[in-house]
């Protein structure tokens, strides 16, 4: 069992861990960050993220699978006081049972799968980190085999991010590129070792129903910003742009439902093949 140490005060260890929360230059430059939750502790730990440490409040009863955990888990063990525990939860009324602190993975788009069932949903310059946790929740419910977020975008490691995935962020490779370049030339390796790999756009005025375009092969599906779509760049890089038939009064689907929509479409034709 690892050491446990007990922290009361405001620390600069304490200081490190609040600055996760809000400042994604600081969780940049120390390579990790915060999650809460049973779900979302727990899949960083079957997935085998490294976790630095675990904090707790001191002196309360711990539930069994807290207790579990903490047993298991290779990492530093942090007893805080309820009231920091609070403080780093962002709850005023009750602390929450465990925080993990998680180092961040590579950015590296070789952590994701290339193959002939490959699908990869590019999120292009996302402003807001909810929509990314929500897309990445819903790439690992279809099946998908990675995100990447491109362009100047919100960080998939910012609190809402994760809560949104609700664990999916550790069960799905995500990765953060700077621009839609870095994905074409993966892409064209790709593509010389054999997987023809389509790029499919999504736009209210592309040129087919999503439901129309054969999604069962090797596929990057292509997500815009939420207020602009897509960039001119991935525009022209497209093969293809397919669009989302809507009724009603809606303009448009938020980016997070609409690449939801298009994943399940890609889910549902391949399970016809099988």
């Amino acid at each position: 069992m690892a050491k446990t140490l007990t922290i009361t005060t405001r620390n600069a260890s304490f200081q490190q861990w609040q600055a996760l929360l809000t400042n994604r230059n600081k969780r940049q430059r120390a390579g990790e960050f915060l999650v809460q939750g049973v779900r979302p502790i727990t899949v960083a730990l079957e997935q085998g993220w490294e976790i630095r440490a675990l904090l707790y409040p001191d002196r309360q009863p711990l539930s069994r699978w807290c207790r579990e955990l903490l047993d298991r888990a290779d990492a530093r063990r942090v007893a805080l006081a309820p009231e920091l525990m609070r403080e780093l939860s962002g709850k005023e009324e009750e602390s929450p049972e465990l925080l993990a602190v998680v180092a961040q993975p590579d950015d590296d788009l070789a952590r994701i799968p290339v193959g002939p069932d490959m699908l990869v949903v590019v999120f292009d310059r996302p402003k807001t980190p909810g929509n990314i946790g929500t897309l990445i929740r819903s790439a690992d419910a279809f099946g998908a085999s990675g995100v990447v977020v491109t362009g100047h975008a919100a960080d998939p490691y910012d609190p809402k991010a994760v809560r949104a995935s609700t664990g999916s962020l550790f069960a799905v490779p995500a990765v953060r590129v700077p621009s839609h370049h870095a994905v074409l030339d993966w892409v064209a390796a790709a593509r010389k070792e054999g997987p023809q790999i389509q790029i499919i756009g999504t736009d209210e005025h592309g040129d087919v129903d999503v439901a129309e375009h054969d999604l069962t092969g090797p596929t990057v599906l292509l997500v815009g910003n939420e207020t602009h779509g897509l960039s001119k760049g991935w525009q022209e890089a497209a093969d293809r742009m397919v669009r989302i038939p809507i009724v009603g009064a809606a303009s448009s689907l938020n980016a997070a439902a609409a690449g939801t929509v298009a994943l399940y479409e890609a889910a549902r034709q391949r399970a016809k093949q099988r």
